[in-house]
């Protein structure tokens, strides 16, 4: 079996599909652009849609299927959105109310489901940078925040901005502001560099998802807009269901990393 950074598209769907891969997906299929869900009801899908284009570094959308439909035709035609992500969160009326390793069961012809570019699609640029990735060398899911930082409002679709972050030294940062800024479609450059409580941010050890990273002396906290920002709203505008990936287990699109980044 090739090891799943060397893993196509394809085969890492059916992997997940076949639930042998449950864990996050960062660092599988490598090359190949990884994104976040969000699932609503048709009548909240273009507020959603209005919500994601106002809020483009949090949001950033890379395909949304019809309604009913469980394929994304623009980024993989051969998934299914309802099997190809290895663990799914369900939330009804803003309170999670299970974790899935698929949601056939949830699934009928009223729902829409979001394709957001994810930052593991720029973590490989920073990589072939000479760019540590902390998360990826201690096999632990990247640790995410909630800020203080509102999202633009639309409808009823309002809420904090979530971030990612890499902790990285002042030199590295520099070098990953100006990798990053070449994938606007998936999150762009940091929102913020340094001092997290500036951002509402009161413990670095304790992420709201994902997980807690070294930080070592000489480093600073990097902190880029993050396609969980979804579930923050979700918790806020309490829908009735809303079905999204669980953080930092994403879908993997047939795309490639470099068609969305800018020269």
């Amino acid at each position: 079996m090739h090891y799943p950074s060397q893993l196509n598209p394809d085969e890492a769907r059916k992997l997940i599909r076949s639930q042998a891969w449950d864990k996050p997906t960062a660092g599988m299929a490598n090359g190949y652009i990884q994104a976040n869900l969000a699932i609503l009801p048709k009548d909240l899908a273009f507020e959603f849609l209005l919500f994601s284009q106002r809020n483009p570094k949090s949001c950033p959308i890379i395909d949304v299927t019809e309604p009913g439909s469980p394929v994304p035709m623009l980024s993989a035609p051969n998934a299914d959105i309802r099997t190809d992500l290895p663990k799914y969160r369900v939330y009804k009326n803003g309170e999670l109310a299970e974790e899935l390793s698929d949601i056939k069961s949830y699934w009928n012809d009223d729902m829409v489901a979001f394709l957001i570019g994810c930052s593991f699609t720029f973590e490989e640029a920073l990589l072939k940078n000479n760019i540590p990735i902390r998360h990826i060398e201690e096999n632990r899911n990247v640790p995410m925040y909630k800020t203080n930082i509102d999202c633009a409002k639309v409808g009823r679709f309002e809420g904090p901005m979530v971030v990612s972050m890499r902790p990285m030294t002042e030199k590295e940062a520099i070098r990953a502001v100006q990798v990053t800024s070449r994938f606007p479609s998936v999150h762009g450059a940091p929102v913020h560099i340094g001092n997290p409580e500036a951002i509402g941010i009161s413990d670095i050890l304790q992420p709201d998802f994902g997980d807690a990273v070294t930080i070592n002396d000489g480093e600073v906290p990097v902190f880029w807009a993050c396609g969980v920002t979804p579930q923050a709203v979700a918790m806020h505008v309490k829908p009735e269901i809303m079905i999204t990936h669980a953080p930092g287990h994403m879908f993997i699109t047939d795309l490639k990393n470099e068609e969305l980044s800018i020269l």
